[in-house]
Parts: C-alpha cells; sequence; structure tokens
C-alpha cells in the first residue's frame, strides 16, 4: 500500500509560487492574470511570488518543456515557498514529465494547485506519494468576473489553509458561460449569467465506500493510458476513488463511454471502490447550444458513464454532478488524499486528517 503525504496547510501572509507549467495565459491576457494576483493577495492574503514561466508566451513554453520542469523544481525546494499555484492549463504538460525529478517532489512537498492539463502534474505527484489539489487554478478559476464565488472561496480556504475540505455540498448556483472576458477587459467587472443547481445525480453501488483519489481531466487520463509511461502500478488503485471531469471541448457522450471503456478493458476500472465525476460544461467559446441541448447533453453524459461503470464496476457508488472541472464555482479535490462516499447517507466527505 502507498503512503501519502498531505503537504503542510498555508498561514495567511505565506509566499506561493505562482508557474505555467502548461500553457501560457498571463502573457495574451494580462488583465485576468493580474486579477488572480490580486485575489490571491486580498481574498486570501498570500504573497504571490511570479516565477519565470509565468508570463511566457505559448511558444516559449510549447518549445522549452524543460523549463517548465525546471520551475516546478524550484518551487517546490525553496522552503520559502508554502504552495505552488499553475495560471492555466493547456494540452501538453505531458511533454515535461520526463524532466520531473520525482526525488525532488517526494523531499520537498508542497500543496499544489492546478486542474485540466496540469493533471500530469497532479498524478506525477500522485505516483511520488503527495497529495495534490486539483482545482484553484488561477486564471480560470480564481479570476472570475464580477465577485469571486462564495462557493469557491469557502473551498479553496479550506484547501489552503486546513487539513481537510469536510463534507461537500452542491452549490447553490453554477454556470459554463464561456470566458468572453478573456478578450474583453471591461467585462472583467461583469459576473457571468449562473443558473440554478440541481444537486449531484447518485448511482451505482448502495454501499458506502471510501479511497484515495485518483484522476483529473478524463482527456488527460486518456493521454496517460495512451503513453503507458507514468501510470502507478495497478495494484496502487486497489479500493481508489476515480474522480474525472471533461473539458470545455465537449466530448460526446461515446467519447467519454470510450475513456471508461479503456479503463475496463485494461483491468483499471474494476479496482475503484466509487466514482466521482464532474459537472460537464455544455458549451464553449466555439459553440454555444440553446440550453435544453445542455441539458440534455449533460443526461446522456450521465447515463454513459453509469452505464460504462456498471459494466465494470457495478458495486461502485457513482456521484456525478460536482461542483468540480470546467464549470464554476468549484472545491479543489485532493488527488491523493481519502475520501468517503455514502450512497445511502447521500453524503461526499473528507477525513479531518488524513492519513
Amino acid at each position: 500500500m502507498m503512503k501519502f503525504d498531505t503537504p503542510p496547510a498555508l498561514s495567511p501572509g505565506d509566499s506561493v509560487a505562482v508557474i505555467a507549467p502548461s500553457s501560457g495565459g498571463a502573457r495574451n491576457a494580462p488583465h485576468v492574470f493580474e486579477l488572480a494576483l490580486e485575489r490571491l493577495r486580498s481574498t486570501f492574503d498570500l504573497n504571490p511570488v511570479v516565477y519565470p514561466t509565468a508570463r511566457q508566451s505559448d511558444e516559449f513554453l510549447a518549445a522549452n518543456p524543460r523549463a517548465r520542469a525546471a520551475d516546478v523544481h524550484d518551487a517546490f525546494r525553496d522552503p520559502d515557498i508554502r504552495a505552488v499555484f499553475a495560471t492555466i492549463g493547456g494540452w501538453d504538460q505531458l511533454r515535461i514529465l520526463r524532466h520531473l525529478d520525482t526525488a525532488v517532489l517526494r523531499k520537498n512537498p508542497t500543496r499544489f494547485f492546478g486542474m485540466s492539463d496540469n493533471t500530469n502534474l497532479s498524478l506525477a505527484l500522485w505516483n511520488a506519494g503527495i497529495v495534490s489539489y486539483n482545482g484553484a487554478q488561477l486564471m480560470n478559476e480564481l479570476a472570475v468576473p464580477g465577485e469571486l464565488p462564495d462557493y469557491t472561496e469557502r473551498y479553496c480556504r479550506r484547501a489552503f489553509f486546513e487539513d481537510s475540505l469536510g463534507s461537500l455540498e452542491p452549490s447553490a448556483e453554477w454556470t459554463d458561460e464561456p470566458s468572453t472576458w478573456w478578450t474583453n477587459p471591461d467585462e472583467l467587472e461583469t459576473p457571468p449569467t449562473y443558473e440554478s443547481n440541481p444537486g449531484w445525480r447518485w448511482a451505482g453501488g448502495a454501499e458506502p465506500a471510501e479511497g484515495r483519489i485518483w484522476g483529473g481531466s478524463r482527456a488527460i487520463i486518456e493521454w496517460q493510458l495512451a503513453t503507458d509511461r507514468y501510470l502507478p502500478d495497478p495494484a496502487d488503485l486497489d479500493g481508489a476513488v476515480l474522480a474525472f471531469e471533461m473539458a470545455e471541448t465537449i466530448p460526446s457522450p461515446s467519447e467519454i463511454a470510450a475513456t471508461l471503456m479503456c479503463l475496463g478493458e485494461r483491468g483499471l476500472l474494476g479496482r475503484f471502490s466509487a466514482v466521482l465525476v464532474g459537472r460537464p460544461p455544455g458549451r464553449s467559446y466555439l459553440e454555444e447550444p440553446p440550453r435544453e441541448e445542455r441539458e440534455s447533453y449533460r443526461r446522456r453524459v450521465y447515463d454513459a458513464i453509469v452505464d460504462e461503470v456498471g459494466r465494470y464496476n457495478p458495486d461502485a457508488p457513482v456521484v456525478l454532478g460536482l461542483d468540480w472541472g470546467h464549470t464554476n464555482p468549484v472545491v479543489p479535490l485532493p488527488v491523493g488524499g481519502q475520501v468517503s462516499v455514502d450512497p445511502q447517507a447521500e453524503a461526499v466527505t473528507f477525513p479531518e486528517r488524513d492519513g
């Protein structure tokens, strides 16, 4: 059984690293980046330290995966840095993993926050036995226009300053409105349109389950399977809890089912004790279907997931529609952290202390 280390919690006034281990973002939308830094300072009383990659262009970062890995090493090594935040996701972080020295990460456990393409780094930390947080990414989750949602602030505070997220609750409202403020600084003052949250959908097994979270972005899980270089030993996933969410590329229900089928045929899906699914966005900057179509899309996605999990792991409880992933507001989930899933009480809880 793997041993995991939850890095120490932060304290107000702590210095935190800001890096770009995936793609750029600050160079393309400096107004969004500055809002994210200001929220770290004013909302959470943290001192952001901007590392060299953070303001680099997409072209530089794509050409220099070693530089991105070097910033990860430097941030984790620095004894004055108490957490590391990714600016934004992307699509090629897989390329930096060959340059990562996991011995550096193990020797210097530090809380890492990032999602989407940063799932690659989270899963590398999982392999090193270090809990990281899938969420609280700076430019798309902390720098939302208008006010930072109370739900996001509440769970980020727990992820930053406490040893446990406690009990999860569904948010009252949510949004998947496309991020037009990235190209229009004037829209940073205008909040997106939120809609009422119907809550979670429960399916699968009826018995309570618990285990350590493994997963993140569905697309990155699929790339990890295809690469077959960085997956954990299958035995290390026995009793773990699979968590995955979908990006704003709006994958079809059959594509999502195919990812689960690959996990099943590889003999991995049946090892998990439970499955947590983030709410999938139904629109993006490329397309915006009517609300009825978006709701239908989510139902079909959930049905496809339930069917595929039921094929390979019918006893695993499945929780669908968590406030996590590519919609807002969000809770940063601790990848590698212990979680309990109780279908009878319809509760998702994290222990006060892990381990």
